[in-house]
């Protein structure tokens, strides 16, 4: 009877830890999943993104839409790179939406299509994750520079555009320096620390994504 009462104590005991330790657990995950989207709501406020969107998937709408992006920050890459902030990009933006839309239509002309196309600044546009060499900017809701080309129904491309990581080429291991300065100087310790420290951004806003 002893033995009895000995095993079920023991049980009791070992079930409270495992359901302590399994609070534990979700508290630590909920809170530091609460801490990661925090940061990335701050990190967006600092961010200006860019998203084009192909009219659909075919080869030839999706060539199409990388020509009208490579056009676009072909054309503006000398003042965006030299914007101090997020504020002075987006008067940038706002005094070229004009330019930027002739921009995309002579392109769609130029390659024999007749799409209609739509630029806009727009707030709130959700992305996912992204990476740019050894830099991973979270998935989260940012202000984005949308061109938007006929039907808008395919694959689309994105970047930053402040701070300027458009101009980074992605399959690059390092960001440069000069990106990297900049990066320092728009963004917290913390923001940083986060963007630059991939496997955990990556792992735990794939979670998040879910």
């Amino acid at each position: 009877m002893l033995k009895i009462n000995l095993r079920k104590e023991r049980n009791i005991i070992l079930m409270a830890l495992v359901i302590g330790f399994i609070i534990t657990c979700t508290y630590v995950t909920y809170a530091t999943t609460f801490e990661m989207k925090s940061l990335q709501e701050d990190l967006a406020s600092r961010i200006i993104r860019f998203h084009c969107i192909a009219n659909s998937d075919s080869k030839e709408d999706q060539t199409l839409k990388l020509k009208v992006r490579d056009e676009i920050l072909s054309s503006m890459r000398d003042e965006l790179s030299n914007a101090k902030d997020i504020n002075e990009t987006r008067k940038i933006i706002l005094a070229n939406i004009d330019k930027i839309q002739k921009i995309a239509e002579s392109v769609i002309k130029r390659e024999g299509k007749d799409y209609k196309v739509e630029v806009k600044l727009e707030k709130n546009v959700s992305f996912p994750i992204k990476n740019y060499g050894d830099i991973t900017v979270p998935a989260g809701k940012y202000e984005a520079l949308r061109v938007i080309i006929g039907e808008g129904a395919g694959k689309n491309w994105w970047c930053v555009m402040f701070p300027p990581l458009c101009f980074v080429d992605e399959s690059y291991a390092v960001v440069d320096t000069k990106t990297n300065q900049k990066l320092k100087k728009v963004l917290t310790d913390d923001e940083y620390k986060m963007i630059t420290q991939n496997r955990k951004v990556n792992i735990k806003f794939r979670l998040l994504e879910k």
